[in-house]
């Protein structure tokens, strides 16, 4: 999904943004919760629109209400024009 099929306001590019770089945490459920530095993000439509067109998944599997790190799929770095090889890896 594209930037130009999907198009992104100023505050989902920023929260994408920090996700790819490593700055997110969300909840494992069916409408997470995203967290920024640890701050909660406070437009959760925001969290939950990015989530629901998989543009941010979870990096790994967790209980329910779990928070695991935020990870921006392919489809979100190609939203916002950032090149595979500029997204942080986390050792696993």
């Amino acid at each position: 999904m594209s930037a130009q099929i999907l198009p992104l306001n100023h505050r989902e590019r920023a929260t994408l943004t920090a996700v790819g770089l490593g700055r997110a945490e969300m909840t494992c459920s069916c409408e997470p919760d995203l967290y920024i530095d640890g701050v909660p993000c406070c437009d959760q439509f925001t969290a939950h629109r990015l989530a629901r067109f998989a543009l941010v998944v979870p990096q790994r599997a967790g209980r329910r209400g779990e928070r695991v790190p935020a990870l921006l799929t392919d489809a979100g770095r190609a939203a916002i024009d950032l090149p595979a090889a500029d997204v942080p890896r986390s050792a696993a």
